[in-house]
């Protein structure tokens, strides 16, 4: 039984929870999202295994998940990324949000985000439970298809991409 950190709106641990009872319940909890960007400046996406318990099917940024109980946040991400994606590259944590939705399957995510950006230009070795396909895109036309084609994208993506992509051009 995987455990989610509960936290509050500091993103202090206030307790855990079983994850699909935290995304049942709606409560607020720890989670990371991670950015990798090849050498021409593209973002690798991931598309979501179909058999996900929630969001299966839709295209994201390239891995997402939640840090175990006692486990730093930076340490997660680069553990899931080797597990979701094959990817092994040193991770920068660059922003945070916080967003609550209402999601498929009854679910609801209440998260406390820590997005990471790495650098990676090799093709990922996919963990098909995880991830079904993978793509680079350009920041510009992410942007515009965001807007375009709003319900081929996860939440998350769509709610926080709007200031990666601030943080990508001023880098």
């Amino acid at each position: 039984m995987e455990k989610v950190i509960l936290v509050d709106k500091k993103d202090n641990a206030i307790g855990e929870e079983e994850k699909l009872e935290a995304h049942k319940k709606g409560l607020l909890h720890r989670c990371f999202s991670i950015f990798i960007f090849n050498s021409n400046g593209e973002l690798m996406l991931q598309k979501r295994a179909g058999g996900k318990y929630h969001s299966g099917g839709l295209w994201s940024n390239t891995c997402c998940s939640h840090p175990a109980p006692g486990e730093a946040t930076a340490d997660a991400a680069r553990r899931r990324l080797i597990d979701e994606m094959g990817i092994d590259t040193e991770l920068k944590e660059i922003h945070t949000f916080m967003y609550k939705a209402k999601l498929d399957n009854g679910f609801t995510e209440y998260e406390y985000d820590h997005v990471f950006f790495g650098k990676y230009s090799k093709d990922p070795i996919l963990n098909k439970n995880e991830a079904e396909d993978w793509k680079w895109a350009s920041t510009k036309w992410l942007a515009k298809d965001l807007k375009n084609n709003s319900e081929k994208y996860t939440y998350w993506l769509r709610d926080c991409y709007g200031d990666v992509l601030k943080i990508v051009e001023g880098l």
